[in-house]
C-alpha cells in the first residue's frame, strides 16, 4: 500500500528524521514505536502531508506522492486520527462527524442535520457508543469524544488509518470494542499503522513492527517473531530491566485526609488518607469518578460536602490556588488543556508554578530560571532544542514531562498525578516512575490515579477502587491483583475498612 524510503526532514537546522524507511502493506496492523521525540510523529506527519520531506520517496499504491496537504492524502484514503483530539466542543456529535464534509441542501448551504443525525447515530452504534447525535462534545468524557475521533476517521472511507496513541484515554470495554472493529477493518483490506507505548496492546493487535530510535530507522519485526525485551532494546538501546524500579517503603504519619467527600452526580461520600512516603493509587473504570475526585480536592472543583485536612489540620481549598498555598501540586489528566500553555515556551511554563522562587521584588531572576529549566531537563530527561522551544512543538511525551517538572520545581508536599504516564514511552515511563519512587522516599505524599492495571499495582502502596462514584475498598499492596481491582472496579461486594 505505501513504502516511505530514506526520508529526512529537518526543523530549523535541527534534523529529526535520517533515512528512515518505514512500509504498510495490504490489510495489516503494522506498530510504529519509539522513544518519545525519535521521529514517529514527524514521519506520519509526512505521510498525511502535515509536513513535506527534505529528501526520500514516498509511494502510494504504486504512485509516488509529494502531499502539500492532508487533503491530498485524504483522497489517497490516508486518515489520521491524532493523539491530541481535535474535537471542538461547543458543536454536537454529529456536527463534529461531519466537520469540513457537511450534507447540505443543493447550493443554499442548509445542512440537511436530521440525515446527518441519523447517520452519526449508525455509525456510533457500530463503535457500540450509545450517545445521542445532539449532545455537545464538551459535555463527553476524554474516552468518548476519543471514540467519536475514530467514528469520524471511519466515515471517510479511508484504506490506511493512521491511530496515534488511540486508547490512550478508553476504558477496557472501549478499547475491546474498537480491537472488534480493526480487526473487522483489516478483514476488508483496510490498513492501519499503530502508534502506542503500551507493549500489550502492541503485541495483541499488531502484524509487524517498526522501530525508530533518535529519528533513525532501527528496523522492522514480525510480532510472533520477537519479544518485549527485543523491542524494548531496539527502542532505547539497552536493556530497560524491571519495569517498575524497586522501592523501600518508609512511610510516616497521616499527610491528607479527605473526610465524607461529595459532588452531585460525580461521586459520594469518599473518606480516605494518604501518609507521608506513601504512593496511594486510585483505580476504576472511565466514570468512576476518579479524574472528578482528584480535581475536587485540588479545588479545580467544588464540593458539594465534606471536609479535607493537611497535618491532621481541616483547610479550606476553594480554588486550586489555595491548594497550592497547602503545598498541593496536581498533575492533571488532559495536559494539552490543564497542564500547559502550548503557545509558551518551557521555561515559560515551568515558571507558572515557581514564580515566587524564580523572582525577587517582582522582577524574574534569570539564572534561576536557566537553572531550574536544566535541573528538570537533566532529571526527567526532556527532549528539546532548549528552554525557549514551545511547548506545542514537543512531542506529547516530553509535554508530559515539563507538566510533571513545572510541579516539581515547587518541591510539593502532596502530590496529585492523574495518568502520569498517559503517551510516553516505555523508557521514559520508567524514569517517571524512578522519580515518583524519590519523591516518595523524601516523604512526599503521593496520589495517583492511573488506568493502566500493572501500573497501579507495580507502584501503588495501596489502592483505593471506585464504581460509578463510589468507594468500593481500599487494598493494601499485599492484596492488590488485576483480578481483584476489576471485581470492585464493577460493582463488587463494596468492602471499605
Amino acid at each position: 500500500m505505501i513504502e516511505m524510503t530514506g526520508i529526512d526532514k529537518s526543523f530549523n537546522g535541527n534534523q529529526v528524521l535520517k533515512q528512515v524507511n518505514f512500509e504498510i502493506k495490504k490489510g495489516e496492523i503494522h506498530a510504529l514505536m519509539g522513544e518519545n521525540g525519535a521521529g514517529k510523529s514527524t514521519l506520519m506527519k509526512i505521510l498525511s502531508g502535515v509536513y513535506e520531506r527534505d529528501a526520500g520517496t514516498v509511494v502510494v499504491k504504486g504512485k509516488d506522492v509529494r502531499y502539500t496537504n492532508p487533503k491530498q492524502a485524504e483522497k489517497d484514503g490516508i486518515a489520521v486520527i491524532h493523539q491530541e483530539l481535535n474535537i471542538l466542543p461547543e458543536l454536537t456529535v454529529a456536527e463534529n462527524l461531519f466537520l469540513g464534509n457537511e450534507k447540505t441542501l443543493g447550493k443554499t448551504g442548509w445542512m440537511k442535520t436530521k440525515e446527518m443525525n441519523e447517520i452519526a447515530k449508525k455509525q456510533l452504534a457500530k463503535l457500540g457508543l450509545k450517545l445521542k447525535p445532539t449532545t455537545l462534545a464538551k459535555h463527553l468524557s476524554v474516552g468518548k469524544q476519543q471514540i467519536i475521533e475514530i467514528a469520524k476517521s471511519l466515515m471517510t472511507n479511508a484504506e490506511v488509518i493512521i491511530m496515534d496513541e488511540p486508547t490512550a484515554a478508553l476504558t477496557d470495554r472501549e478499547i475491546d470494542t474498537l480491537f472488534e472493529m480493526v480487526e473487522k477493518l483489516k478483514q476488508t483490506g483496510v490498513s492501519f499503522v499503530y502508534i502506542s507505548h503500551r507493549m500489550e496492546e502492541i503485541f495483541s493487535i499488531c502484524d509487524r513492527i517498526t522501530v525508530l530510535r533518535d529519528g533513525q530507522y532501527v528496523g522492522t519485526k514480525t510480532i510472533k517473531d520477537t519479544t518485549f525485551d527485543e523491542i524494548v532494546q531496539m527502542m532505547v538501546g539497552r536493556e530497560l530491566g524491571e519495569r517498575f524500579p524497586e522501592r523501600k517503603e518508609h512511610v510516616g504519619e497521616t499527610k491528607l485526609s479527605v473526610k465524607g467527600l461529595s459532588r452531585k452526580d460525580e461521586f459520594e461520600n469518599v473518606s480516605l488518607d494518604v501518609k507521608k512516603g506513601e504512593i496511594f493509587g486510585i483505580s476504576g473504570l472511565m466514570g468512576a469518578g476518579r479524574s472528578e475526585l482528584v480535581e475536587t480536592i485540588f479545588g479545580y472543583r467544588k464540593a458539594d460536602r465534606g471536609e479535607v485536612y493537611i497535618d491532621g489540620q481541616k483547610v479550606t481549598i476553594r480554588k486550586p490556588s489555595d491548594a497550592i498555598s497547602q503545598g498541593v501540586a496536581f498533575v492533571s489528566e488532559d495536559r494539552k488543556s490543564k497542564g500547559l500553555v502550548v503557545d509558551f515556551s518551557i521555561r515559560e511554563n515551568l515558571n507558572i508554578t515557581n514564580l515566587k522562587t524564580l523572582s525577587e521584588k517582582g522582577w524574574m531572576i534569570q539564572s534561576r530560571e536557566k537553572a531550574l529549566y536544566t535541573e528538570m531537563a537533566k532529571k526527567l530527561h526532556i527532549r528539546s532544542s532548549g528552554s525557549e522551544q514551545k511547548a506545542k512543538s514537543l512531542s506529547g511525551g516530553n509535554q508530559q514531562k515539563v507538566v510533571i517538572a513545572k510541579w516539581l520545581g515547587m518541591k510539593p508536599d502532596v502530590l496529585i498525578l492523574d495518568e502520569p504516564t498517559r503517551g510516553v514511552d516505555v523508557g521514559a515511563k520508567k524514569e517517571i516512575y524512578s522519580i515518583i519512587n524519590d519523591l516518595a522516599s523524601q516523604g512526599v505524599a503521593i496520589i495517583m490515579v492511573s488506568s493502566e492495571l500493572p501500573e497501579i499495582i507495580g507502584m501503588s502502596s495501596r489502592v483505593a477502587v471506585m464504581c460509578e462514584g463510589e468507594l468500593m475498598t481500599i487494598l493494601d499492596r499485599k492484596e492488590l491483583s488485576e483480578e481483584k481491582i476489576m471485581h470492585y472496579a464493577t460493582g463488587g461486594d463494596k468492602h471499605v475498612r
